[in-house]
């Protein structure tokens, strides 16, 4: 299907493009969405004489929009799921959830404008974009964990804590710094300075008759 682009759409064109789409996406987004228009004549003189509305309503939104990125901009939000030991959610995290916890922290989000591109199943931190108008679109971090004590334990550590893998990690952690230890005590028992100040077996005994 051919259609008259209403605004710039990202990897498709700019305000005013006509390009050729699937029937289903134009159907389904770019129509409802009003961000095209099928390619008919009377589309296109249409278009012609709002071109100038639309460029002007676009930068308006444009501008808001910016001022809206500005105050998220590397804001964390927070959103608390029930998990098993190895991390795995029960369920997924959606761009609805998203926008929610968004608007909780008092910026509000359509969750249309939460760009989701891999299923969010874990606990931890993850960096999704939002896209506030086709020219602007800004990162902002998830804080998934199961209990809000958790969220900000990631928020410090900057990772996933309380998983198995995690508790293994850090018994090999662990494990390493005693191996570590130990190897440091016998190095410095086994220093030529360290057997000179030991005193010789026959002068013990000698020290010892004497006494």
């Amino acid at each position: 299907m051919e259609v008259i682009l209403l605004e710039r759409v990202e990897k498709l064109g700019q305000m005013g493009d006509v390009v050729t789409v699937k029937s289903g996406y134009a159907r389904n987004y770019l129509l409802p969405q009003k961000k095209a228009l099928r390619k008919t004549k009377d589309n296109l003189s249409f278009f012609g004489t709002q071109k100038t509305q639309l460029q002007a309503d676009s930068l308006a939104r444009r501008e808001e929009a910016q001022q809206v990125a500005a105050k998220i901009k590397g804001l964390t939000v927070p959103i608390i799921r029930a998990a098993g030991d190895s991390g795995q959610l029960y369920g997924s995290v959606t761009a609805r959830d998203i926008s929610d916890a968004v608007s909780a922290a008092g910026m509000t989000i359509a969750r249309q404008q939460v760009v989701i591109d891999r299923a969010l199943k874990t606990l931890g931190l993850e960096r999704i974009r939002v896209s506030l108008h086709p020219e602007v679109s800004v990162d902002i971090t998830v804080n998934i964990a199961r209990t809000l004590e958790e969220a900000e334990q990631q928020l410090q550590l900057g990772r996933a804590v309380g998983t198995r893998d995690e508790r293994l990690d850090e018994e090999e952690d662990e494990n390493q710094r005693r191996a570590e230890a130990r190897a440091k005590a016998q190095a410095v028992f086994e220093t030529p300075e360290a057997a000179d100040e030991a005193p010789a077996p026959n002068e013990t005994a000698e020290e010892t008759d004497n006494a």
